[in-house]
């Protein structure tokens, strides 16, 4: 098959979130089975930066209204694929990929549509003529509108995909700021109230929507877990799959990794102490072996599930435990968190920051992973922590559900503590029986920790769930 990805970040390239990670493994995973894989995406100015690119053919003009758009197509191989590059500066050429500092762009809609559109041209302009159209999140969710919609018929044969990464973006924009769809003859059956939502778009139209886990999938038919969109997704359930997202297991391996002081593995989880204590000395935190160490990274939002940690670190902090958190986002989430960490310093440390390295450190030197999400569509940190041999806490939405198993449930194949009631008062609780468990069954926690570092989420078992899908699509033609 011939697959293209119109996609918004590729990791190793330019990355803000998870996507990015899906933008590069599940492509390499493809083309590792066999099929012809290309990318399209925007030519950031950290991408320009890095890579000098001439142009892959003549310089390409769209037009909208009374504007004209000149844009260049850029093209770069790499690790065998073909990445095209959607070169207009005006749009492209900023600091940040979405927003500057805390503050989304204000015409990323704008930005985003004529990304779509130029996509089309950029594969009618080198003659690329995929089976399979897979477009990610808001970004890319007017493509199956444009491609339906095009009256010049060049793709009319190829079948769409529409991955929801996270439903609560949704690229929701008034129309009169979005010149390049203004006067798009079929735009106004996607207008409520003056502004169209991109999302709601992407659903509508294309052949088959997909997102990053089954248990999320399940979540975006109710009300509460769609954000709003499920009475969308409820007339398109039967075109709906979750197919679970992979790890890449190459970059997070605790018998390879070399941001930690010493490596270990399933056999030998003796060293992880020693990954505990350089995480406790470059926190700042006493060495405190016995001490259990709860680790978190991510981006520090409420989605995360700060508003039921904070208000339970007072008692959390009555127990014998330390607490490591890495992370940037939310002002206020940083200061409470800065406040809280110099009113405790032996046991609680703040890093208002993201490095590799820290990051690392955290999966391999805690006991205990943090991820109480509000909402979770995939999640790969408590992907990563399995295979660290340290025990993930998360809450019972999405990802999360369909990856990490609590003792209550199956004893034999636990590998971590689950919660479902969205309060301080559910966090706490689950925390607690964690803790419990690692002071009162130290044999059984160790086996838990080896079940976790023997179990595998793998790009190639995603792949075959996609392949099989866009097979399902062509066999309908």
């Amino acid at each position: 098959m011939k697959i293209i990805f119109a996609i918004s970040e590729v990791e190793e390239l330019v990355k803000t979130g998870g996507l990015a990670d899906v933008g590069k493994a599940l492509p390499l995973a493809l083309k590792e089975a066999g099929h012809d894989v290309g990318i399209i995406m925007p030519y950031y100015r950290s991408i320009a930066q890095q890579f000098k690119l001439a142009s892959a053919c003549t310089q390409q003009t769209l037009f909208a209204e009374s504007n004209v758009y000149h844009f260049d197509i850029r093209q770069l191989s790499w690790n065998d694929i073909d990445i095209y590059f959607v070169d207009y500066p005006a749009y492209f050429d900023r600091d940040g990929l979405y927003s500057s500092t805390y503050e989304a762009f204000p015409d990323n809609g704008e930005r985003f549509s004529f990304f779509c559109g130029a996509s089309i041209m950029v594969m009618q302009a080198l003659a690329l003529q995929p089976d399979i159209l897979h477009c990610h999140d808001w970004h890319t969710a007017m493509l199956p509108f444009l491609l339906k919609t095009d009256r010049s018929g060049d793709f009319t044969d190829v079948k769409s995909v529409f991955t929801i990464h996270n439903a609560a973006f949704q690229g929701v924009n008034k129309l009169e700021d979005i010149p390049y769809l203004r006067h798009h003859p079929a735009i106004l059956s996607q207008v409520h109230g003056g502004y169209i939502n991109m999302l709601q778009t992407g659903i509508e139209f294309a052949d088959k929507i997909t997102t990053v886990s089954p248990n999320y999938a399940q979540e975006l038919l109710t009300d509460l877990g769609s954000h709003g969109l499920h009475d969308r997704l409820v007339t398109r359930q039967h075109d709906l799959v979750g197919i679970l997202n992979g790890c890449d297991y190459t970059q997070w391996n605790p018998a390879t990794d070399a941001f930690l002081p010493e490596n270990y593995d399933v056999e030998n989880l003796h060293p992880k102490r020693h990954c505990k204590q350089a995480l406790q000395l470059k926190s700042g935190l006493p060495d405190k072996p016995a001490t259990p160490l709860l680790g978190m990274v991510c981006r520090l939002t409420e989605q995360k599930g700060f508003g039921y940690l904070l208000p339970i670190l007072d008692e959390l902090m009555d127990h014998n435990v330390q607490l490591v958190i890495v992370g940037t986002g939310d002002p206020e989430v940083c200061m409470d968190l800065g406040e809280y960490a110099q009113n405790h310093p032996d046991q609680f440390a703040f890093i208002n920051g993201f490095s590799s390295e820290h990051a690392h450190l955290v999966e391999a030197g805690a006991d205990f992973f943090l991820m109480p999400s509000q909402f979770e569509p995939c999640g790969l940190n408590q992907m990563y922590s399995l295979a660290y041999g340290t025990i993930p806490v998360v809450r019972a939405v999405g990802g999360l559900k369909d990856t990490v198993i609590d003792p209550k449930d199956a004893p034999a194949q636990a590998s971590g503590f689950v919660f479902t009631l969205p309060s301080p008062e559910g966090l706490l609780a689950c925390i607690r029986r964690a803790l419990l468990f690692y002071y009162e069954h130290p044999v059984r926690f160790r086996e838990m920790q080896q079940r976790g570092m023997r179990t595998r989420f793998t790009w190639q078992s995603a792949a075959k769930h996609y392949l099989a899908l866009y097979q399902q699509m062509l066999a309908e033609q």
